[in-house]
């Protein structure tokens, strides 16, 4: 099945990311378009899922946008990459647990290229690394689904700035559980890009 694949140099307003996504659901739904998978990176922002609470945003001043994705408060900018899809479950026949476990793979697979070695939790949602005695999470996922088309996605820390997390109570998680992969491996991770794609389709075609 082919999926249009898209990848955005420069950072993509939130609000805009979503309007899209949300017409190509639209055009999917009547079989006009083609399913997406769209890379990017968003300018500075908090989004708070369909289960995030007041009392997460610790610093009142920051700039907010509640969306209608899974999960609690979380923040997107520079240094973070967003991997964003508009997939048809039901021309799939897959329902949204497969879904879930077919992005934990994605992550987990890509990483390990990487030599960082991660696991999903699905008591605390998304991919986390153990350094000694200490757990630490790296990518933060979160879906919506609309007439069985699954949109929104993950996001993985590469070298985003640690210290936006300490205006939020992040996934729910004290903000220390956060980490990036530069302070895990420091390495060149021009190819995560690339390595995700690949590892999302081939996991999703099986």
């Amino acid at each position: 099945m082919m999926i249009e694949i898209k990848k955005s140099i420069n950072p993509v307003k939130y609000n805009f990311a979503i309007m899209q996504m949300e017409k190509r659901l639209e055009q999917i739904s009547i079989k006009k378009e083609k399913e997406l998978i769209w890379i990017l990176e968003h300018e500075d922002i908090y989004t708070g899922g369909t289960s995030y609470k007041e009392n997460e945003i610790l610093d009142k001043s920051i700039k907010f946008i509640k969306t209608n994705r899974g999960g609690k408060i979380t923040y997107h900018g520079k240094g973070q990459l967003v991997f964003y899809f508009v997939i048809d479950l039901k021309k799939r026949n897959m329902n949204i647990r497969k879904l879930i476990s077919i992005i934990e793979k994605t992550i987990v697979d890509t990483l390990n290229y990487f030599n960082i070695k991660t696991f999903a939790d699905r008591k605390n949602i998304g991919i986390w690394y153990k350094n000694k005695e200490h757990l630490k999470k790296v990518a933060a996922i979160g879906i919506k689904v609309k007439k069985w088309i699954a949109y929104h996605g993950f996001a993985i820390n590469i070298s985003n700035d640690l210290s936006k997390y300490n205006k939020i109570v992040p996934c729910g998680l004290d903000c220390s559980k956060i980490s990036t992969l530069q302070k895990i491996k420091k390495q060149n991770y021009q190819k995560i890009k690339n390595k995700l794609i690949d590892n999302f389709l081939l996991n999703i075609e099986n």
